[in-house]
């Protein structure tokens, strides 16, 4: 992959990651209820999301995914009960401060984070679909194709590190002011609603022709 390739590819990325989605969602959530330092791990969760997709994509899976009803179904349905039981979870967290909540008090464990993280990003017919309409295009087919994969997963990862800890930092930071157990709730509620309509939206999402 040429330098000004990768260039264009990497403003791209900002583009992607930036883009509102049921990953923000989850960054942000993680955040308001367990501050960034312990939030943050659902990001690698989502990085780890990003590269399976990718690795799938790279070995030609990606492909069938998108093309064939029965497996783009199989997964699409997958990711709207995974979305809703999300939204459902956080619907009903409890109302608790951060600062009131200890290290040993904490029921989320950061390997939970990490796989909720991963099973938002790589449970998604939609991230499959848009690698494979995106990502050819960056591709040199004269050249190993192993090697571009790798610079286009590591820029995608990157990129999501970037963005996801500032949306993860920006809700810690929201958390910080919030003290009524009514305020709280209420955040907690409008981050399980979003959940649940990303859920909704994916069940409307149909695979290319």
């Amino acid at each position: 992959m040429d330098f000004s390739v990768w260039l264009t590819f990497f403003a791209a990325s900002w583009a992607i990651s930036l883009s509102p989605g049921a990953g923000a969602i989850a960054a942000m959530s993680s955040g308001l209820n367990h501050g960034f330092k312990r939030g943050y791990f659902t990001t690698f969760g989502l990085v780890l999301g990003i590269s399976t997709q990718i690795v799938l994509v790279s070995l030609g899976l990606g492909a069938l995914i998108a093309t064939s009803s029965f497996a783009f179904a199989c997964i699409k349905w997958l990711g709207v009960i995974y979305l809703v039981i999300l939204g459902v979870q956080q619907w009903r967290a409890p109302a608790k401060p951060l600062v009131a909540v200890s290290d040993e008090n904490r029921v989320v464990t950061r390997r939970q984070l990490v796989l909720r993280g991963w099973g938002i990003n790589a449970v998604n017919p939609k991230g499959t679909v848009f690698l494979l309409a995106v990502v050819p295009q960056f591709l040199d087919l004269h050249r190993a194709l192993s090697g571009q994969y790798l610079v286009i997963g590591a820029t995608l990862c990157f990129t999501d590190l970037v963005v996801m800890a500032g949306y993860t930092v920006l809700a810690a930071r929201v958390l910080s002011a919030l003290k009524s157990e009514s305020h709280l709730r209420a955040m907690n509620r409008s981050f399980g609603s979003l959940f649940i309509a990303a859920g909704a939206l994916l069940a409307t999402f149909k695979r290319s022709a």
